[in-house]
């Protein structure tokens, strides 16, 4: 099936896709669930769309699971997504390691509680020669945070401000292992950036869906690869139509 969605229906594959996972809450009130049951389902839809993005051949996937603005949300909420993150370094690492996937994560770290932080660090070491698709967990993550952080680094590493270019500020930040984003996926019907990858999504393709994250399948993200294939990708500069014009925009 994988090799009939590349050769058939997929004009261009991303190479790197990030989420914003959003619309838990929504999901669990209209089922009339306590939040957590919303966002145990979208932790449990993520299996499903890691096993979909190895399938169609993307390598790289970044999933904001955490912002830093999440530790506004009520301390009951937050305890219970900090018990899931730990849940799920327990319970799915084994899977994760077989699948090929190398885990990395993105944001501040020693905000978290020092056994979490842990299982983090132990969970990155135990899978990072694996390459079938890297995954990127933002928790407690935010790009502007992100950014102060990098010029926070390069003035410590005293670099002279005329040999500082966009290559030089992209490996001080939290992604510098990854690529740029091709592609950056919204669900739940939010058209707002929300402090996501600000540097990195410069010049990527966002695609917002009014479905809710835990509804958000393998179908869907076939829909938004398609979508993208179907995008001209022209970085400012211009590319030719299909009779050999040039575009004007």
């Amino acid at each position: 099936m994988a090799s009939e969605d590349k050769k058939i229906e997929f004009k261009r594959i991303p190479t790197h896709i990030a989420i914003i996972m959003d619309g838990n809450g929504r999901w669990a009130k209209k089922r009339h669930l306590p939040r957590m049951a919303g966002h145990r389902a979208g932790t449990e839809n993520l299996r499903n769309i890691i096993k979909a993005c190895a399938e169609f051949g993307v390598k790289y996937l970044t999933v904001y699971a955490f912002s830093t603005e999440n530790w506004k949300r009520p301390q009951d909420e937050v305890n219970g997504l900090m018990g899931i993150l730990a849940d799920v370094l327990e319970k799915e690492l084994a899977e994760l390691h077989q699948q090929g996937v190398c885990l990395r994560h993105i944001g501040r770290l020693e905000k978290l509680d020092p056994q979490i932080q842990k299982k983090v660090e132990a969970a990155i070491q135990l899978t990072r020669n694996n390459d079938k698709l890297v995954m990127n967990i933002a928790w407690n993550y935010g790009g502007r945070d992100e950014i102060i952080y990098a010029v926070q680094q390069i003035v410590q590493a005293r670099i002279p401000a005329e040999t500082i270019t966009e290559e030089l500020f992209s490996e001080y930040l939290f992604t510098h292992l990854s690529p740029d984003p091709d592609l950056v996926i919204r669900t739940s019907g939010e058209t707002r950036t929300s402090n996501y990858l600000i540097w990195q999504s410069a010049y990527s393709e966002w695609y917002f869906t009014p479905i809710l994250w835990p509804d958000f399948g393998r179908d869907q993200l076939k829909q938004a690869i398609i979508d993208f294939g179907n995008r001209k990708r022209r970085y400012g500069g211009r590319n030719k139509d299909d009779a050999g014009q040039p575009y004007a925009g």
